[in-house]
């Protein structure tokens, strides 16, 4: 019954999942996990400090379930079967949004048959914005919305503005009927919920499973990769690195091609514009923030090298002891301190603190890949992969499964742009989890006052 869950980890045992023969399998092993009659996994209550967590199992209780009634002698396989369950929303931690098993103490719950995927659940954004917005209104510190579920709130609402007095009005209608309810039934029933859209709308950074497919169907029609268009049309995108381009053959334009055309500009015409008010406001604050880092506009200290012979500043600059006006800029965006080499360094020490340093070694690693001299290409793509992405890696990196698939093929014929699909996934990962940590990181912040505080001491005194 589950051995096309065991036949590796490869990205075909990932889409094989998904289908719906293989989501009844997941369903009958999931059923027999929470049969007490014929040995399932415990579920039991946990006593906590001050309160009690309801209805949880372990990650290792699973693992070892599953290596006990699926016949599997590998841990690792069994904690990648779990993990693929996970994903599916199936078993989920009840204390983090990303959906993967582990093999020690952290507690999960299991999924109720209402969120499953075989009940073929489609949600609109309509309904992720009556969930966030029911969440605001519970106001308890477990239900806090994460950062980038207060972007998708404010977002959302700007989308739904001309509705949004009846999304609030539906969010406060759930909001009474769960109030009625038992606390702990509350409870459970709010972390399904929340297990359920972290499947349908998932963690940046963290493959969407319900979107996998989708996508694959449609490079089955089109063997050129398809993007889905903001404006609710395709539009054929390049998807691989430019030196991995397979070569298409030459054909005719048809009719389909130019009534697909016709449909595409029709929907340029009727998109909505954004307001020159908007634009110029935005293009006003950009400018107020930079203001005082061109040395044409803002007079410079100690002097503007562009206009003097004085080169002092640029000393300073190129000085590892960073002053408090450059600290500052690296919080303007992430590209920030990526463009600054000693931003960079704190970024890189800050990373080893919390041991995925690898992340940012790979993306510099890629980078100076793009630099090397064409006969030194082939052999820095072998220690690159080796290094960060080949089986049992050192400095193994966290990719998804369909960017490990196209970086695997583009090895074979390595060139400068063999990683791009891998470097931008982990961009991605760093700017929306590791960086926005960093900012709120006490090490940041500390160098941030240091540097205020010096500057302040060296203010003469007026009085």
């Amino acid at each position: 019954m589950i051995s096309s869950f065991r036949e590796g980890s490869s990205s075909p045992t990932y889409n094989r999942i998904c289908k719906d023969s293989d989501e009844r399998k997941i369903e009958d092993i999931i059923t027999k996990m929470q049969d007490d009659k014929t040995g399932g996994v415990p579920v039991r209550t946990v006593k906590s400090f001050l309160s009690k967590i309801p209805s949880v199992v372990t990650g290792t209780d699973i693992v070892q379930w599953l290596m006990k009634n699926l016949s599997i002698e590998d841990p690792v396989e069994a904690i990648h079967l779990g993990s693929l369950i996970a994903a599916q929303g199936y078993v989920f931690p009840i204390s983090d949004h990303v959906l993967t098993m582990k093999d020690d103490g952290t507690f999960y719950r299991f999924q109720a048959p209402y969120f499953w995927p075989s009940n073929c659940w489609e949600p609109e954004n309509t309904d992720y914005a009556i969930y966030l917005c029911k969440r605001t209104m519970q106001n308890k510190a477990r239900l806090e919305l994460a950062d980038y579920e207060a972007e998708n709130l404010a977002r959302l609402q700007r989308a739904f503005a001309r509705k949004w007095e009846f999304i609030f009005m539906q969010a406060e209608a759930q909001v009474k009927i769960d109030r009625k309810k038992d606390k702990t039934e509350r409870k459970i029933l709010d972390s399904q919920e929340r297990a359920f859209w972290d499947v349908h709308r998932p963690v940046p950074g963290c493959v969407n499973t319900t979107e996998m497919d989708i996508r694959k169907c449609r490079r089955l029609k089109n063997p050129q990769k398809v993007k889905k268009s903001v404006y609710g049309v395709t539009e054929e995108s390049q998807s691989q690195s430019p030196v991995h381009i397979p070569s298409q053959p030459i054909r005719k334009t048809t009719k389909e091609d130019i009534r697909k055309q016709i449909t595409f500009l029709n929907a340029q015409i009727d998109r909505h514009c954004l307001k020159m008010s908007k634009v110029a406001e935005s293009l006003i604050a950009y400018t107020e923030q930079y203001v005082e880092y061109d040395p044409l506009i803002t007079p410079a200290e100690p002097s503007n090298p562009w206009i003097s012979d004085d080169i002092a500043l640029w000393d300073i600059e190129m000085s590892k002891e960073p002053s408090q006006q450059r600290v500052k800029r690296w919080g303007f965006s992430f590209d920030e301190i990526l463009k600054d080499q000693v931003g960079r360094d704190q970024f890189l020490r800050f990373l080893e603190s919390e041991f995925s340093s690898e992340n940012l070694r790979f993306w510099l690693a890629v980078q100076d890949l793009k630099k090397q001299p064409l006969q030194d290409v082939a052999r820095r793509v072998e220690e690159i992969w080796q290094e960060f992405l080949a089986p049992g890696a050192p400095s193994a990196i966290n990719l998804d499964s369909h960017s490990y698939e196209i970086t695997s093929q583009n090895v074979k014929d390595g060139g400068r742009y063999t990683f791009e699909d891998a470097q931008e996934h982990i961009y991605k990962l760093m700017k929306s989890d590791s960086y926005a940590r960093f900012l709120r990181s006490n090490a940041y912040q500390d160098l941030l006052l240091a540097k205020k505080k010096v500057s302040l001491e060296g203010q003469p005194c007026l009085s």
